[in-house]
């Protein structure tokens, strides 16, 4: 589901190919993400000759051991040259509400998948994504979310609170973190009340797109241009 979940983003920045974009990744420590978007720019090809690469992807996460992770495949998967010389991947470590490594108006692009979802002040996390991104810039967040159909609700609602929990149990022995996982899901803001506090921290064109059925959502918003 994530992976193809992502594809929307990884096209955008296939698309992007031959000019400079500067991508922040939020909570993306193991760098699924991330890869995705390298893989989709060709730096690895580009990583071949010398200079900085015009594509660049940072990962930010507030778990280092996640971030440790995320290098270590980074390295296993494509040498070291993408991070050491070509700079086109790098992985740092900070609070989605409180970007203070990272200066306004830096970036392009600014994605979260399955983070938000995790922070304790969303709106603050909105407001400090707003301040990061260049005028222009685009925001956009994969996230579980609500599934509007009260049939496949239903469906979905039972399968949650009582498949998830068991096949947890099952498998990892973890109840009861397949229990939060339900839960926070269904806490989370619905796709129209995401939308709202997008325009409160300052983003034009506010929208979401649902992915199978709801169960997934992209938001979306650019920053507006000074």
């Amino acid at each position: 589901l994530k992976r193809s979940a992502v594809k929307p983003m990884a096209d955008l920045v296939r698309r992007s190919e031959g000019r400079e974009l500067k991508i922040l990744d939020v909570a993306g420590g193991t760098g699924d993400v991330a890869f995705r978007f390298v893989d989709s720019a060709d730096c690895v090809e580009r990583s071949k000759s010398s200079g900085v690469d015009p594509i660049q992807v940072t990962v930010c996460d507030i778990n280092p051991e996640m971030l440790r992770v995320g290098q270590n495949r980074a390295l296993k998967k494509y040498g070291s040259a993408l991070i050491n010389e070509t700079q086109a991947l790098r992985f740092i470590e900070g609070n989605a509400q409180d970007l203070v490594q990272f200066d306004e108006n830096s970036f392009d692009l600014y994605t979260i998948s399955f983070g938000l979802r995790n922070v304790t002040d969303v709106d603050r996390a909105l407001r400090e994504a707003y301040r990061v991104l260049k005028p222009g810039g685009r925001f956009m967040c994969l996230e579980f979310s609500h599934v509007p159909d009260p049939y496949f609700r239903a469906i979905y609602d039972y399968y949650s609170f009582n498949v998830i929990p068991s096949i947890g149990n099952i498998v990892a022995n973890d109840r009861s973190s397949y229990q939060y996982l339900v839960e926070s899901i269904r806490k989370f803001p619905k796709q129209e009340e995401l939308v709202e506090r997008l325009d409160s921290a300052g983003f034009q064109l506010a929208s979401y797109t649902n992915l199978t059925g709801g169960i997934v959502a992209i938001h979306e918003g650019w920053k507006r241009f000074e």
